[in-house]
């Protein structure tokens, strides 16, 4: 797994892989796709949660189509040592491995992210199931990326945050969905 921090930093240097301190570190590889027209963050019926899906499976294949992805996802304690993922995580992100733990400095209290790590041949709806509980806000923090880890996607309920290799590759990729854009003018 040291080959996994030596990645990450060489593509996000002193960012800890918490997936959403990236847009605020990187804001020049950044862009923020809605889930939902009018940016509506959480899907109302059937109709609107294939629309999110959709959303999210096609920016993930214009990123990934043909290659393996890094599928990360957190578990969060008040403790260095991981506990026993809950079931759910267990069935979101099979076969997922231990990768590392990061503590974010908060002055109120002491919290460890544990973040787990799994590598797949990517396919469209290969993480619907994820993706479906992200959407309801059941799970956060789920990064997909690139296995040398400078691409990344980092679903969210109401949307995603994407992040690539230079400012060009990430105008390209917004140029392709401006309908899906925020009309926020910090694009949030």
């Amino acid at each position: 797994m040291t080959d996994l921090h030596d990645r990450w930093r060489h593509n996000w240097q002193d960012c800890p892989p918490i997936a959403h301190d990236l847009k605020h570190s990187h804001p020049d590889r950044w862009v923020r796709f809605h889930s939902l027209p009018e940016s509506k963050r959480y899907p109302g019926d059937e109709a609107e949660y294939a629309t999110v899906l959709h959303r999210y499976n096609t920016v993930l294949d214009e990123l990934f189509a043909g290659e393996d992805v890094l599928v990360i996802t957190p578990d969060w304690s008040d403790d260095a040592t991981p506990e026993p993922r809950p079931a759910d995580h267990e069935r979101w992100h099979p076969g997922a491995e231990y990768w590392t733990h990061v503590s974010p400095e908060h002055p109120d209290f002491v919290s460890y992210v544990h973040l787990y790590v799994s590598q797949l041949p990517w396919r469209r709806g290969a993480l619907d199931e994820l993706l479906h509980a992200v959407a309801d806000d059941e799970t956060a923090g789920v990064m997909i990326t690139s296995l040398s880890m400078d691409r990344i996607h980092h679903p969210y309920d109401g949307g995603a945050d994407v992040l690539l290799p230079t400012t060009a590759a990430r105008d390209a990729l917004k140029a392709r969905h401006p309908d899906w854009l925020s009309t926020h003018p910090g694009g949030l």
